[in-house]
């Protein structure tokens, strides 16, 4: 062939594809010298667009290595073959279990004839088998069919769809399928149904968190202070935190990264100094054995600028088959937020980016059984594609549907609660802004106790705008972005206080690394294992006490609660933590002076009944108290009392 009549044809580079159908570019030197542009993948063609000197085709991907050439063919009919690259395909190909839940006559119908077969060959569906769940609040019956008996519900049912019976014991009923293609790929749904009183009901799938998320106590964790591979040491500390009453552990960024954490190169890998794969594995089912669940913190909102696909967008430029990964300004430029200029935002108009960072989060759970996750700059993603984060909800909860899903975003803003997340920060409207740094943050201007309190009820309040109705507030006093500890800022007689309040206030409460031991450190700076010696005797016994008040008093995880008057207003803040109707009141009373108080307080009309009895017991410090609901209860400075009306 003559030199002049050759194309230089050529295909972009490799590439991964988060679809099952991908737009494949390349370029042409000459593009005159073709009469027709192709693009092969192992023997399945699709003819291009060319356009001057590009040309592009949607070619079909198989689920992994995928060999890809371009062809110019010449007015001759001759060919000319560009170089191969390869296409990974991402996805791993299976059907989609899916349930739908009815009720009819107090009667459960789990029906999965609406599951999916695989997305790339549509394999039929040969098998579905039901399963429940073998810690179930009680046994269920599956119903009577033409083909079977009624019987108990502990062991696998087939067929598309099953009748069950709940019995009357109060809790949620999980049930999952299983389903099969001729293939032999199977995939898992899980969905549950609630009984109350007695009777069946289907909760809201959508807003409604399961029971053990209500009743959580997290423990945030930041796996390199303890120790090295961070795994094996976490699994060390397990029996010391079960033995503290931690039910749920926050690990910090745990997948692959160049720095803390929050600078992902791999949404599918675990950074070297936390440990293998086995390892993570182990911890889980370790945890999970002593009733501990386990979150991940996860980043969708941005990539390193260290990536793998970041880089290839820097070398190529447009031509990169990532260049549309990440969000862009009209100048083409990468955003980013604040100065975080190493930390590309990706760009969720991509359906790519959204199923890669679904199937992420997905894997996790499936490959790992994590119980949820903490996510990252939430309120990013939310700016620039609302409507992924209920997609993203529904696609893990029908795989898990008891994960709890944590946004780094503020429990003010209603946007989170009616779009995929059980619980938010404790923040202000401003990003990042800790709702009590007004009074207790690093540059916190000095205040005394009176304002302290005044700010506090205000912070608890939100008042005016009030909270969500289903607003569940992560609380914390020390997490990974408070800098300076707690305690070494205000001392161990404020911390007690304040941990008192922490672990009484509604909400999801979070203790993080080392909190009950009083220890000094930098989340981002210091990376030295931790001693875990007591910096101050008793206070883990504190901490401890007040965890196991709070789980085992209903009225401590519920989320009913009531600021009430006190006297002196200067010193003393109290509320009411009480269940529906107003029963098994708890009334807390702190006092955050430095000075003794002398408490009287005015009981509203539906909790008189706190006083009737003429004492009550102190379920923190273990004493009675004489109370007709006019003499005053002395508090201690800097101390805290739980009161319960004593049982005659």
């Amino acid at each position: 062939m003559p030199p002049e009549l050759k194309s230089g044809i050529q295909l972009n580079g490799n590439a991964d594809a988060w679809t099952y159908t991908k737009l494949i570019k390349g370029n042409l030197k000459n593009p005159a010298a073709c009469q027709a542009v192709w693009i092969d993948n192992e023997n399945a063609r699709a003819q291009a667009a060319p356009q001057e000197h590009f040309f592009s085709a949607e070619l079909r991907i198989h689920p992994g290595v995928n060999s890809v050439m371009a062809v110019c063919q010449h007015t001759n009919e001759a060919e000319e073959l560009s170089s191969r690259i390869t296409v990974t395909g991402r996805l791993e190909q299976r059907p989609t279990a899916v349930i739908a839940i009815s009720l009819a006559q107090g009667i459960v119908i789990l029906d999965g004839s609406s599951s999916l077969p695989d997305e790339f060959e549509s394999q039929p569906i040969r098998a579905y088998v039901w399963s429940a769940r073998v810690d179930n609040p009680a046994a269920a019956n599956v119903q009577a069919s033409a083909e079977q008996e009624q019987q108990e519900f502990r062991r696998e049912i087939r067929g598309p769809r099953i009748e069950v019976e709940l019995p009357s014991v109060d809790g949620e009923y999980y049930f999952s399928l299983r389903v099969m293609d001729e293939a032999g790929r199977e995939d898992v749904s899980t969905s549950y149904v609630v009984v109350e009183r007695g009777q069946p009901r289907i909760p809201d799938y959508d807003h409604e968190n399961p029971t053990w998320v209500e009743e959580a106590i997290v423990y945030g964790v930041i796996p390199r202070l303890f120790g090295t591979p961070g795994a094996n040491a976490i699994q060390e500390k397990l029996d010391d935190l079960a033995e503290l009453g931690i039910n749920a552990l926050w690990l910090a960024p745990i997948n692959a990264t160049n720095d803390y954490g929050y600078s992902v190169t791999d949404y599918f890998e675990l950074r070297d100094n936390f440990g293998s794969k086995e390892d993570f594995k182990s911890m889980v089912q370790a945890a999970h054995a002593r009733g501990i669940r386990v979150l991940m913190d996860f980043v969708p909102n941005h990539t390193s600028n260290e990536h793998p696909y970041f880089k290839d967008t820097l070398e190529k430029g447009p031509d990169s088959p990532y260049w549309d990964f990440y969000d862009r300004d009209e100048n083409g430029d990468y955003t980013y937020y604040f100065d975080w200029t190493h930390l590309p935002n990706l760009n969720y108009e991509n359906p790519e980016v959204r199923r890669m960072m679904i199937e992420a989060f997905a894997y996790w759970v499936r490959e790992f059984d994590v119980d949820g996750f903490r996510v990252d700059a939430c309120w990013g993603v939310q700016k620039r594609r609302p409507d992924f984060w209920p997609e993203w909800r529904r696609a893990l909860k029908r795989i898990k549907p008891d994960l709890l899903l944590l946004a780094e975003a503020s429990a003010r803003d209603p946007y989170n609660f009616d779009n995929g997340f059980d619980a938010a920060y404790d923040w202000t409207e401003n990003l990042g802004n800790w709702a009590w740094a007004r009074f207790w943050g690093d540059e916190a201007p000095n205040t005394d106790t009176e304002q302290t309190i005044r700010h506090l009820k205000d912070a608890l309040t939100n008042e005016p705008e009030g909270y969500h109705p289903d607003a569940l507030i992560l609380r914390f006093l020390n997490n990974n972005d408070t800098r300076t500890r707690f305690i070494t800022s205000h001392g161990e007689n404020l911390t007690r206080v304040a941990t008192a309040l922490l672990l009484t206030l509604p909400g999801l409460p979070c203790i993080y690394t080392a909190d009950e031991a009083g220890q000094w450190f930098l989340p981002y700076s210091d990376a030295t294992p931790l001693s875990w010696r007591e910096r101050y005797p008793g206070l883990r016994d504190y901490h401890k006490k007040l965890i196991a008040l709070r789980k085992d008093i209903p009225s401590l995880h519920s989320r009913l609660w009531q600021i009430i008057e006190v006297e002196p207003a200067s010193q003393v803040l109290g509320y009411i933590r009480f269940l529906e109707d107003n029963e098994q009141p708890i009334l807390v009373l702190l006092n955050f002076s430095e000075e003794p108080a002398a408490v009287k307080l005015t009981l509203p009309e539906e909790f008189k009944p706190l006083a009737e009895t003429g004492s009550l017991t102190d379920l923190l410090n273990g004493d009675n108290i004489s109370f007709n609901g006019l003499n005053t209860i002395q508090l201690n400075p800097m101390s805290a009392r739980l009161l319960s009306a004593k049982k005659e």
